[in-house]
């Protein structure tokens, strides 16, 4: 009996040893050993060579792109959580199926959002800048490097999905009372464990919150659902901590709230053209006015090796001839 012969996997970015060893193990795969972006021609000749294109967020998947694959790519197995990257409507008009990785990174980002949500109001950046950057400290002080207190403020989750509750439930614990706005309000038993209060409108959420965390997917429904008018609701003393993505806020509005103060501060670890961080956004940090972080919010090992065995489970899966767990359909317009 001949041997099936291996799916030719393209893998664009370096991935953990322990799951780069495995696809070479299981594929043909094509590693990124150097872990350098591949350029457009780059991704181009492997859309045309792959059966399979494991891609990451930092590659653009658009409908020219996947106009230019070959026959032979069947399988576009994202590694990563959210496919705003891909034109998943165009890849299923080219009978090629999309996957991604959810579900093991809820844990890890909501530990990173939580993070924000105190570094912040608590100034932990400035006070390390103090002893790491100026070195210039003449002890403790009653009044010195003030911040604000977290517990007993009005936390405002926009987005209550897996990650939204688990940064729900970390927030309960310090002491936070859990407020969400959701396309649609959670089982009744999430909200009692919560002590949730569900607002149906977003506006109304805004005004009346202290902290504002956004955990929604990146859509063309919730692009700059945070528009400068929305972002004009929110109280001069409130804080929004963005660990999502970065096109939901309108960032030009954002920033100028904070240089006029009309905010009290911010914690970003995406942004909205990334990987470029605006200048301003520097300069508000260096002021102790915003934390920005480099999309780390799911950066740890477990959470990376997690991703990747999604990543085999789901192609092994495409290519027995079933359904893979993680298949993304088209968003129904």
């Amino acid at each position: 009996m001949t041997a099936r012969k291996k799916p030719q996997v393209v893998i664009t970015r370096k991935l953990p040893d322990q799951v780069e060893t495995r696809m070479r193990e299981l594929f043909d795969a094509r590693l990124n050993v150097d872990d350098r972006p591949l350029t457009q021609p780059e991704l181009v000749a492997a859309m045309r060579e792959a059966d399979v294109l494991v891609p990451t967020v930092t590659d653009r998947i658009d409908a020219a792109l996947i106009e230019q694959a070959g026959p032979a790519l069947k399988l576009i197995a994202n590694y990563g959580n959210g496919v705003d990257n891909i034109d998943v409507a165009a890849a299923a008009k080219k009978n090629i199926t999309v996957t991604n990785t959810p579900n093991v990174l809820n844990e890890d980002t909501a530990d990173m959002t939580m993070a924000l949500m105190l570094a912040v109001p608590r100034r932990l950046v400035e006070g390390a800048a103090v002893l790491t950057e100026t070195g210039k400290w003449d002890g403790w002080s009653p009044t010195w490097m003030l911040g604000r207190r977290v517990r007993g403020k009005r936390l405002g989750i926009i987005g209550m999905g897996r990650i939204g509750t688990a940064v729900a439930r970390r927030a309960k614990a310090f002491g936070l009372s859990i407020h969400y706005h959701n396309r649609k309000r959670v089982a009744p038993l999430i909200e009692d464990e919560l002590e949730a209060t569900y607002w149906e409108s977003l506006d109304q959420m805004l005004a009346r919150m202290d902290i504002i965390s956004v955990n929604c997917p990146s859509t063309p429904a919730t692009f700059h659902l945070l528009s400068a008018r929305r972002l004009a609701l929110m109280q001069p003393s409130a804080y929004l901590v963005n660990i999502a993505r970065g096109d939901i806020i309108d960032e030009d509005a954002l920033i100028k709230m904070l240089q006029t103060e009309k905010l009290a501060g911010a914690g970003l670890d995406v942004f909205e053209h990334e990987p470029a961080v605006n200048p301003k956004l520097r300069k508000l940090a260096e002021k102790g006015k915003v934390v920005i972080l480099p999309h780390m919010g799911s950066a740890t090992i477990e959470g990376r090796i997690d991703m990747g065995e999604k990543v085999i489970i789901n192609i092994r899966t495409f290519f027995d001839g079933h359904r893979p767990p993680d298949r993304v359909l088209p968003t129904k317009v």
